[in-house]
């Protein structure tokens, strides 16, 4: 008996090992793929209005470029879990995702580069279910919020370094398409370590032991309250484009510092994620709950203050952003079974998505209006997401 306690206690820790090194191999991928596009997203709405867009022009492409990439989830989710092929999806969605980024050095139109800003979005929306379901099995052993947590901190090194890049090509070389040229650099290693990993990880589900009866569930209730809880908060989260059109509009900041602002951002996103994914393995769902009220205030912050101000907007508007991308991702997949959580994440990121889309696009029109209706209306939506969050905490 003693033998038998041994040898199973080694083989979890084994497969702990090999959970590890998978999540950290794609937290890599993940953080040379940030510093490409965030690197790009940190200077798209300043691009935009270089090329002649207007705020609520800005804010239409960042929302719809939203709302494609994440409703396209919904059906990349689905097939993923149909067909199995997990990995080919992922290895498709990542190389277009890559690949459309450095091609906005040749866009001469804010149409055209507005364009290649949505089929980002799309190359991300189609690797992500996949590549989020493939991550769930591996953080099953080690912990939902950890596994996520560590994945979101590496996402985020490059998230901050994405965008410190392209301040310095700004600062130097003081042209913009400059800095989306460098960027196929990170782009093409982005790739190069995905394949990698799918020669090392070819069947990332052997990583976790699913029951029978785990495989017959369907969606729970409390997923779909979970995501109108979401929507209002993806509703009222402005997106990073408007935020940098208004720094750039009113010269709180200067075209080299809106970038810096960004990776600051994405510094405290990171480590926010590792932060909250511990909490998360220890207090569930409240965790989230703290970090929506926090990040509530950062509009009026970052739309009413000067620059000392914008900066602590900023740095909600990171916390708010990493546990997003930690702890919703880990909660998704404690409530939905092994093999619908394609399905489920699609579902959950097709929802987000369109509320990103509707919020952003009324926030860039509301902008052209007034910045106090902007304000308003960030403040209240994300509010409400906080009673919907106690009721799926009672739920589950």
């Amino acid at each position: 008996m003693q033998y038998q306690s041994n040898q199973t206690e080694n083989n979890n820790n084994n497969l702990k090992k090999v959970a590890l090194k998978f999540i950290v191999l794609l937290g890599i991928v993940s953080l040379f793929a940030d510093v490409t596009y965030e690197g790009a997203r940190s200077i798209n709405g300043p691009y935009l209005a270089i090329l002649g867009a207007s705020a609520t022009t800005v804010g239409i492409v960042a929302g719809f470029g939203e709302l494609i990439g994440y409703g396209l989830r919904l059906v990349s989710g689905y097939i993923s879990d149909k067909i199995g092929r997990y990995w080919a999806i992922t290895l498709f969605g990542y190389t277009l995702n890559m690949l459309a980024v450095p091609a906005l050095a040749l866009a001469g139109r804010w149409e055209i580069a507005a364009v290649l800003m949505i089929t980002e979005r799309i190359g991300k929306a189609i690797r992500t279910p996949a590549r989020d379901a493939m991550l769930s099995h591996a953080t099953k052993v080690i912990g939902r919020g950890k596994g996520f947590g560590l994945h979101e901190a590496l996402d985020q090194i490059g998230a901050v370094l994405g965008p410190l890049i392209v301040a310095g090509i700004l600062y130097f070389k003081k042209d913009y398409r400059v800095g989306f040229i460098v960027l196929l650099i990170p782009a093409m290693m982005a790739i190069s370590v995905l394949i990698t990993a799918r020669w090392l990880y070819p069947k990332p589900r052997n990583l976790e032991t699913v029951s029978p009866e785990m495989e017959t569930k369907g969606l729970p209730r409390a997923f779909w309250l979970y995501l109108v809880a979401v929507a209002f908060i993806a509703a009222g989260y402005a997106d990073f484009p408007l935020i940098a059109y208004h720094f750039k509009k009113v010269s709180i900041v200067s075209d080299s510092w809106i970038p810096v602002f960004y990776a600051i951002a994405m510094g405290v996103d990171a480590i926010a994620a590792l932060l909250f994914g511990y909490m998360y393995d220890r207090k569930g769902i409240s965790v989230l709950i703290i970090a929506s009220l926090l990040s509530t205030f950062f509009a009026p912050l970052v739309f009413l203050g000067g620059f000392s101000f914008a900066l602590i907007g900023m740095t909600l508007w990171g916390i708010g952003m990493g546990a997003q991308e930690s702890i919703m991702r880990a909660a998704i997949a404690d409530m939905v079974p092994a093999n619908r959580r394609g399905t489920g994440y699609g579902i959950f990121n097709a929802g987000y998505g369109l509320f990103w889309f509707l919020g952003s696009a009324l926030m860039g029109v509301f902008y052209d209006i007034s910045l106090m209706s902007l304000i308003a209306f960030s403040v209240v939506a994300q509010s409400a997401s906080i009673p919907l969050l106690l009721m799926v905490r009672k739920k589950l």
